[in-house]
């Protein structure tokens, strides 16, 4: 297995030796998950961290009236699941599941946990991992609230390039909460301007 696209994030913020970096890479564990199969199911306990390094997931939650709300994609490169319930031990409140067949590197809690003492380094990692994402999830509220849909959809563009080839288009309107068709005339507009 190639380690290279998990060890190159991590070396975005910290740096490992050789000992570091092995017992890492020997804390982590790979899976595939086939399009439409689930990572996480809302109710169910989120156990590990999940790397991507190959496909796309989707985070979510159902409304009372069976409505998807798509909290966020994961595509290569980025880490996903649901911190909350990782952290706390509690009933997930979202579903994870695969648009493409994805591959993605696991930790556990546990050894999340036996990581930060043997490699503190990794503090330092997955705090930056979570304020990043905190940040991320602070501005999708912002724009939730305060952007028009046109503008909703200009940013997904910008933080999700090339994304939009990869999923179908009603999950892209799922995510700005709007219909599919009103994202189809959004498309239209910003093509004409």
């Amino acid at each position: 297995m190639n380690f290279d696209l998990i060890l190159n994030n991590v070396a975005k913020h910290v740096r490992l030796d050789k000992t570091e970096t092995d017992f890492f890479l020997s804390l982590l564990q790979h899976k595939s998950i086939k399009r439409k199969d689930y990572l996480l199911k809302q109710g169910d306990i989120c156990k590990t961290e999940n790397f991507i390094i190959k496909g796309c997931l989707r985070t979510y939650s159902i409304n009372e009236n069976g409505v998807e709300r798509i909290v966020m994609f994961g595509k290569e490169d980025w880490w996903v699941g649901d911190l909350y319930s990782f952290l706390t031990a509690t009933p997930a409140n979202f579903y994870i599941d695969a648009l493409e067949d994805t591959e993605i590197l696991q930790i556990s809690k546990q050894k999340l946990d036996i990581l930060y003492e043997r490699v503190p380094k990794f503090e330092r990692f997955f705090r930056i991992i979570i304020q990043n994402a905190f940040i991320a999830q602070q501005n999708r509220i912002n724009q939730n609230l305060s952007f028009t849909a046109e503008q909703r959809y200009l940013d997904f563009i910008k933080n999700y390039p090339l994304l939009e080839q990869r999923i179908p288009q009603k999950q892209v309107a799922a995510y700005l909460g709007i219909t599919p068709v009103f994202l189809s005339m959004l498309r239209k507009k910003i093509v004409h301007k």
